[in-house]
């Protein structure tokens, strides 16, 4: 028996990339999968790829964010397979400006899509869950840039960070029903990276068919979408079922776990912290917590190539 077999999976915006690994990987893992894309010809070819390998998919075509488009992916679950017992929630687009240039349109479409498509695909999901007596598996997709932030990124870390909160809510909501919720945060090659001078090397290993060098692996996390589908099936899986409001990360070979928020220094002063006492002496001067991700410099042989 795989570990998967006899469930039921919605994964969202899994016709390409990371979303379509992991709905292939919880297939190979004996998952039935509805497939999710705003595109009809790119869904269907997903859903043909998990097919043809022997596995069982259907498609359901909408732009998560409203609470229509969460029924209809889990009506076609129901349809499709009878029920239902995981969620990944991996729909998202980007819509990267600096601030000044951020437009309102631009802000929204990205918290639509990214926090309030996550809301309420799991909202409907629990409800099923619950009503069923379900314990199950709801996953959701984090990232660096919601942990660290990112320049151009105001709307997607807000949108990231969020999903992290929100499903440590859930994970504190949903235990009573026997429900886990877990964020995912990967780092892999995507299209997005494809044109990040960084990772050239690692996108042309990636290209040959051949293994990236062992720096971005090991010491970035950075791999393939396939590398982050292992811990998605996992987590989907009855050997998790103690584990519940984790962010955890994937890629290449390494795994993370993301620690929560947690105040790491206190300073008192009788009376309170006055304007006048702070000016004197802000205690915390010398323990500013660095913003942004640090990449270690790039070792000779991997430093991209120069286009002349």
């Amino acid at each position: 028996m795989s570990a998967l077999s006899g469930k039921v999976a919605i994964v969202t915006g899994s016709g390409r990339g990371l979303g379509l690994a992991y709905a292939q990987e919880l297939a190979r893992q004996g998952a039935a999968v509805i497939v999710n894309d705003v595109d009809q010809a790119v869904a269907d070819a997903a859903v043909a790829t998990i097919t043809e390998a022997g596995g069982q998919a259907a498609a359901v075509v909408i732009p998560v964010g409203t609470t229509e488009a969460a029924q209809a992916l889990v009506k076609g679950a129901l349809d499709n397979f009878g029920h239902l017992d995981i969620l990944v929630t991996n729909a998202g687009i980007l819509r990267d400006k600096s601030i000044l240039k951020m437009t309102d349109d631009d802000f929204d479409a990205v918290i639509n899509v990214h926090l309030k498509g996550t809301f309420t695909c799991v909202r409907e999901a629990f409800a099923y869950f619950k009503e069923n007596g379900v314990a199950g598996r709801i996953i959701t997709i984090g990232s660096p840039t919601g942990q660290r932030g990112n320049f151009g990124q105001t709307n997607y870390a807000a949108a990231k960070a969020g999903i992290v909160g929100m499903t440590r809510t859930w994970a504190i909501e949903m235990k009573k029903a026997g429900v886990t919720a877990n964020t995912v945060i990967p780092v892999a090659a995507t299209e997005m990276t494809r044109t990040v001078p960084y990772f050239q090397k690692a996108v042309e290993a990636q290209d040959r068919g051949e293994a990236m060098p062992d720096f971005f692996r090991k010491e970035l996390g950075f791999g393939t979408a396939e590398d982050v589908a292992g811990l998605i099936a996992f987590l989907a899986s009855d050997a998790a079922a103690n584990i519940t409001g984790q962010a955890i990360g994937a890629g290449g070979d390494r795994l993370q776990l993301w620690s929560h928020p947690e105040a790491i220094e206190s300073a008192y002063n009788d009376g309170g912290w006055t304007v006048e006492a702070l000016t004197a002496g802000y205690p915390f001067a010398d323990k500013a917590q660095s913003v942004g991700e640090k990449f270690p410099e790039l070792p000779a042989e991997l430093q991209p190539e120069v286009a002349k």
